[in-house]
């Protein structure tokens, strides 16, 4: 199959998804392009507003490059945002000022959930252009990788209609209305399964489902509310990507420590971990059948370059030494939740300098 794109160049990402060894630990941030960078900031102030941002292909573009024109990261994300899918549905999405998002229409009652439909992607379009645009630009530096909420992170903010801290809206659907609840997660499934393989027709390389709030759920409903939809979309997800290569799935649960056993069996290839999640104990969980991606505390950020570079090594050396040829466990450093926005990007480049610099002594022959 002769690939529309231009051949891949820095594969370590990849590789590490696959648990194929590595010559160092790859590395990426979650919200690596954004408002910690003021090149991001400038671009965002010429476009009018995050959707002005977010909706236009060449900014898109622009602001995921960034990231990779300062950083040695090892893949790129799409710059968008989760609650897309939710406003292609009619939902009214907007982002107030210091606010975070909101929708018009919260999803209440019965006759708001008969209402719901999986969107038409046309109206995404936007997207799909934007991961075709990035792709091209790219030149292969890196692979690029798509994203979408989990069918249950999207619902919280369709039930409450914005951010929330006790996710009291939503629980009481979900304990008195289940059958409503179940209705909604189904929707959202099947609109996210679309929205990702669309984003793979488009050129992406790899795609990651943000289960950002499984973590506020009990046990018993996580299983049932969050992770048998998480599954749901990993099925019927596309397995070769737009030039015939395959597509490795991340599922990142922030929270979600305590169900590892349980995402043992997800069928995906990578799981995400946040900074709870003792990553030496996870390895022995789920390391021999999951790459794992994650996870220091994005606060680290804020510390001396010195700090930093030791707490580096702590997660790595937590992690323990891989192979150094053929296959076997592998790690993704990443940050245990997104980059916060006050974070000095120069304390970045010793972080993403240290992976690389210290994975390179972790890798070990085989047997």
């Amino acid at each position: 199959m002769t690939s529309p794109f231009p051949a891949l160049k820095n594969d370590r990402f990849l590789r590490a998804c696959w648990r194929q060894a590595t010559d160092t630990t790859p590395v990426w941030l979650m919200r690596q392009a954004g408002r910690y960078l003021p090149e991001y900031r400038a671009t965002r102030a010429r476009a009018g507003s995050f959707m002005g941002l977010a909706t236009n292909v060449d900014y898109a573009t622009e602001v995921t490059l960034q990231p990779l024109e300062r950083f040695a990261l090892d893949a790129a994300i799409l710059f968008s945002d989760i609650l897309t899918v939710p406003d292609a549905m009619g939902l009214g999405l907007s982002f107030a000022e210091g606010e975070g998002p909101r929708f018009a229409h919260a999803i209440r009652d019965e006759a708001d959930v008969a209402r719901l439909a999986v969107p038409d992607l046309d109206k995404l379009r936007y997207v799909f252009d934007a991961v075709t645009s990035i792709r091209k630009a790219l030149h292969g530096r890196v692979p690029l990788i798509g994203f979408s909420g989990s069918p249950w992170t999207l619902a919280c903010y369709m039930v409450e209609g914005r951010g929330s801290q006790d996710y009291r809206q939503i629980k009481t659907m979900m304990y008195a209305r289940p059958d409503l609840m179940h209705r909604i997660l189904q929707v959202n499934a099947e609109a996210v399964a679309g929205y990702l393989n669309a984003q793979i027709d488009a050129g992406a390389q790899a795609v990651m489902v943000f289960d950002s709030w499984g973590g506020v759920l009990a046990d018993g409903a996580f299983q049932a509310f969050s992770l048998a939809y998480t599954q749901r979309v990993l099925a019927l997800l596309q397995r070769t990507g737009a030039d015939g290569a395959p597509v490795p799935r991340i599922v990142f649960t922030k929270g979600g420590g305590l169900w590892l056993d349980d995402m043992r069996a997800l069928d995906c290839e990578v799981l995400g971990l946040d900074w709870t999640v003792n990553l030496a104990r996870a390895r022995a969980l789920v390391g021999d059948v999951k790459a794992l991606q994650g996870n220091i505390d994005p606060n680290v950020l804020f510390a001396p370059p010195e700090a930093i570079a030791g707490q580096v090594r702590a997660v790595l050396d937590s992690f323990g030494p891989v192979p150094a040829e053929g296959s076997g466990p592998s790690q993704i450093f990443n940050l245990g939740h997104g980059i916060s926005q006050h974070t000095p990007p120069e304390h970045v480049s010793t972080l993403v300098d240290t992976v690389h610099e210290y994975g390179k002594t972790l890798r070990k022959p085989l047997g």
